[in-house]
């Protein structure tokens, strides 16, 4: 969809904000890429094997992941054969945002002249092979070709930071680390009592107490912060916030360090340490990110032949109101504080996370995510929340992708869906023309440098 398709409103406030350079302040692009700048691989490999909203559409349909290179060594996939089952199968992304990012990705990113479909699969693989080939479309290059000024990637705390170390050397393009530290917070996560120890080793503190373990998780932030990093983010499957009392976290990590903790316990070890996260966040000014209402990897034959991310995690609904109490009511009155909410669970923007940003000094909230990541998800999030939360206590737009190329692609719907429900509202009356003219901008750059403290990054 072009700018001269949309209703003539909409386009004037679109081709004002069309240009603006792209905010990327949350995704799962690779470092290393920008590190080594290396040429992209095959087609297969950046575009289709990355993207779990490909692939995951394409199982559905009875496509045998393995066809696709899913848990296929590298050195034995067939980039091609890839290429040409996707191709295939094109058609099954109409109705879909995919097949708009696919498109823009395709014929605008990229300049792919030749329309895709089964008969066109060679020839597209080789215009894209070609195109990634060229000097402009290395990593570095296409970072300033796509018009991206700021792009954050997401980080293990026990990450080395070798790949962010590279890519700051002799490149002024700046990627940002985000501190995750779900693996070494939250007992229900495989290998956490290893990782304790790992973290004691990178840090040198003694993890096995419980201030030594605080120590180390604030030296692992200042080693993000010292990288340019202004956020933290937590994947949070069933939220639940807590304050216990000394005593008995102190308990509670002892019984983690030694593998020990019930279901039960684990759930409420990992509650009370996201509220320790939201207090070092004050003290140090990381903003925090909580994503919740995914339930993970549903499919558990294809968890344990492939492992995670392969597309079935779904979505489920959250208790917001009670889920933070503990966290806001301890850390949330605090000016110093930010916090950014995301949500599957649509229903929860009009009845929970609206009401709650238009009171919470330190919310803000998060753009559709994932599944609603759309046109009409961005209609309905505005429609759900713009009475209740104002403008201001918006996040911007974030894309969260490891599909580096569908970065363009994704911001401009963000803006073209801004551009229509701004029009909407000027032509019910709800705003005058110069508001709108004013908030476009902030909705699609401003609001995200504001939430994510980007303007005062290294």
């Amino acid at each position: 969809m072009t700018a001269h398709a949309l209703p003539a409103p909409a386009a004037a406030l679109y081709e004002a904000i069309a240009g603006l350079p792209i905010i990327s302040p949350h995704g799962h692009c690779d470092p290393a890429w920008f590190a080594d700048d290396m040429p992209f691989p095959d087609p297969a490999s950046l575009l289709i094997l990355p993207d779990h909203y490909l692939f995951r559409m394409l199982y559905s349909q009875g496509v045998a992941l393995a066809d696709l290179g899913l848990g296929v060594p590298p050195d034995q996939r067939d980039p091609r054969a890839i290429f040409r089952v996707f191709a295939d199968h094109w058609h099954l992304f109409l109705g879909t945002p995919t097949r708009g990012w696919l498109e823009h990705t395709l014929q605008r990113t990229l300049g792919i002249e030749t329309e895709l479909s089964p008969d066109t699969a060679d020839a597209v693989f080789d215009q894209i092979d070609a195109t990634l080939k060229r000097p402009e479309w290395r990593p570095r290059a296409a970072f300033v070709t796509m018009n991206i000024a700021r792009l954050a990637t997401t980080d293990a705390a026990l990450d080395p930071l070798s790949a962010h170390q590279g890519a700051a050397q002799d490149w002024p393009g700046r990627i940002l680390p985000t501190f995750r530290p779900d693996d070494i917070l939250n007992p229900a996560r495989p290998g956490h009592a290893d990782r304790l120890r790992t973290l004691s080793q990178m840090t040198g503190a003694d993890c096995a107490a419980y201030d030594g373990f605080l120590d180390a998780i604030r030296a692992r932030r200042a080693a993000f912060r010292a990288l340019g990093a202004t956020a933290t983010d937590h994947d949070v499957p069933d939220l639940m916030t807590l304050w216990l009392p000394r005593p008995e976290i102190e308990t509670l990590h002892a019984r983690a360090w030694a593998g020990d903790l019930s279901a039960q316990d684990a759930a409420h070890y990992y509650g009370h340490m996201l509220t320790e996260m939201a207090q070092m966040s004050a003290e140090d000014g990381l903003v925090m990110q909580i994503h919740a209402g995914s339930r993970r990897s549903t499919n558990h034959a294809l968890l344990d032949a492939l492992g995670p991310d392969m597309g079935a995690d779904i979505p489920v609904a959250m208790d917001w109101t009670r889920g933070l109490e503990a966290l806001l009511n301890r850390v949330g009155n605090d000016p110093r504080f930010r916090l950014l909410v995301f949500t599957l669970d649509e229903s929860a923007y009009a009845r929970e996370l609206a009401p709650m940003a238009g009171h919470w000094p330190c919310l803000r909230l998060g753009p559709p995510w994932w599944f609603h990541d759309s046109v009409n998800g961005i209609r309905r999030y505005f429609d759900r929340v713009v009475e209740t939360a104002g403008y201001f206590n918006l996040a911007g737009f974030n894309d969260d992708t490891r599909a580096f190329l569908s970065i363009p692609a994704r911001h401009d719907m963000w803006r073209r869906g801004v551009a229509l429900h701004l029009a909407d509202q000027v032509d019910r009356g709800l705003l005058g023309a110069a508001d709108a003219a004013r908030l476009a901008p902030w909705l699609a750059h401003d609001a995200a440098v504001q939430a994510y403290r980007l303007a005062d990054a290294a």
